[in-house]
């Protein structure tokens, strides 16, 4: 499938062309140049993958937890057997680095079946009882019905997995749009899922923000879901009001790092780096955002500024390279700008420029010198920019942390342990790291609060949000 020049939309089981013919290229993002095209779905489309999905809605929704179980476990399976497919297809779509793509990226898509396969079976409620005399009750977790989903380009397949996973473990139907510049690997997926999934229960529609708005204002789905920006977010809310559908958003992100004076400088650099610069910055977790304590802030600057000059952008096969191109002419255009504008009391201590003539690659850079009020710091930059500030005191440093819009993650290093434990509980992000600034397991939720969104990624807190819960009463005298 990765070699085929036009794509087609996944639909009931099998390829289908687009009702209405329209397609749209696909560009690689390492070379500027087209390499496929992808269907821009239309209504029809959107009708079409909705049926499917609500006639297999009908059986899906009553098969046990354990048949889901086995299916997703068999998904699993294959997903590892024909991993360096899905790497190419990701590698070719997006410009990442193979190696770190096959290291980092799959190996989390499977354990993610896997968990969410097991969790299926572990769903929990309150047990029976008498509340009213007379009346026994209990609490029956259903799955909600078909879900609108619609993934972005940064992680296109690992945020397919994220998505359909827990969906369909609950027992749920999935008609998902992924990215206009990225479905490769998402339809890739949906071809491999489809020998043990029945037809109709994940379904892929490609297509623009038209397709994303017809799939949002359907009235056959119960839940959207988005990972993408808080704009988009905004947009697919307000959408989805006029049917209240339930809404479950993973939005931007601006996360500080919270660096105390004693901190380890040099270790503290390097895991700063590979938390900022790993996809080219392309996560709305990234460590973009360092608040460093007085004592310590010039030594960091520097020997962050040191990591960017080591840090390599380049090809998918290039050696060292610790992330590739931003994803598309847009994205360059909106990291320069950023860059562009910095304010004259700024002070690029790194980077700050494209890299090359060819492609949408951007230099690691670090910016020093900013206010709190500075474009840069309050907005996400979504590229390979990290920003550094000086903060006072731990309240001052609390004040600008959490002086965003956003609230999806942060991290604190210090040595102190109860500066930790207060930090931890002052920062008002969904996620905080300790000592750390990245790492994702299965079992523990992801997503954010503000402008970052709402509902979780991952653990059994995502696989409640694709349930709907319905209290039953007895009379058990009558």
């Amino acid at each position: 499938m990765s070699d085929q020049q036009q794509l087609r939309n996944f639909v009931n089981g099998s390829y289908v062309e687009p009702a209405d013919g329209g397609y749209a290229d696909l560009i690689d993002p390492c070379t500027g140049e087209v390499f496929a095209q992808a269907p821009v779905s239309g209504a029809a489309d959107v009708d079409a993958a909705m049926s499917a999905a609500a006639t297999a809605f009908e059986s899906w929704r009553d098969v046990t937890p354990a048949e889901r179980q086995r299916a997703m476990l068999k998904l699993a399976d294959a997903v590892e057997a024909r991993a360096a497919e899905l790497v190419d297809a990701e590698v070719r779509n997006t410009g990442k680095p193979r190696q770190l793509t096959a290291e980092e990226e799959l190996p989390p898509a499977v354990d993610q079946f896997r968990f969410f396969a097991g969790a299926a079976r572990l769903l929990e409620g309150r047990s029976a009882g008498e509340y009213l005399a007379g009346h026994t009750s209990y609490v029956r977790r259903e799955p909600i019905g078909v879900c609108a989903q619609v993934t972005p380009w940064n992680y296109p397949l690992m945020m397919a997995v994220w998505k359909i996973a827990p969906a369909l473990a609950a027992g749920n139907t999935v008609v998902l749009k992924p990215s206009d510049t990225t479905p490769v690997s998402t339809l890739l997926l949906a071809e491999i899922a489809a020998e043990f999934f029945p037809p109709g229960v994940f379904n892929v529609v490609c297509g623009d923000r038209d397709t994303g708005r017809t799939l949002v204002s359907h009235p056959t789905p119960q839940l959207v879901s988005i990972t993408g920006s808080t704009r988009a977010g905004m947009e697919v809310a307000a959408a989805a009001a006029p049917d209240l559908k339930r809404t479950h958003l993973e939005l931007g992100g601006k996360a500080p790092v919270v660096l105390f004076d004693d901190a380890d400088v040099a270790a503290a650099a390097e895991a700063i780096a590979v938390g900022g610069y790993f996809n080219a910055g392309q996560d709305c977790t990234a460590a973009t955002r360092v608040l460093a304590g007085p004592g310590i802030h010039d030594d960091f600057v520097a020997a962050l500024a040191e990591q960017a000059r080591n840090t390599k952008t380049g090809a998918p096969d290039d050696a060292d390279v610790l992330y590739g191109p931003l994803n598309n002419a847009n994205q360059l255009a909106r990291v320069s700008g950023f860059v562009d504008r910095l304010p004259d009391h700024a002070a690029i201590q790194a980077g700050g420029s494209r890299q090359g003539e060819r492609g949408y690659f951007y230099a690691p850079t670090v910016v020093s010198g900013l206010r709190q009020a500075d474009e840069i710091i309050q907005d996400e930059v979504f590229g390979p920019v990290i920003t550094v500030q000086r903060f006072s005191d731990e309240d001052e440093a609390v004040r600008w942390a959490n002086g965003v819009d956003y609230g999806l993650s942060a991290s604190v290093w210090t040595r102190d342990h109860g500066r930790a434990m207060r930090m931890t509980r002052r920062l008002d992000f969904g996620c905080v790291w300790v000592n750390t600034h990245i790492p994702f397991v299965s079992e523990m939720p992801h997503g954010g609060f503000k402008h970052s969104g709402h509902g979780k990624d991952l653990s059994v807190y995502s696989l409640e949000d694709y349930t709907r819960i319905k209290h039953v009463m007895h009379n058990i005298e009558g």
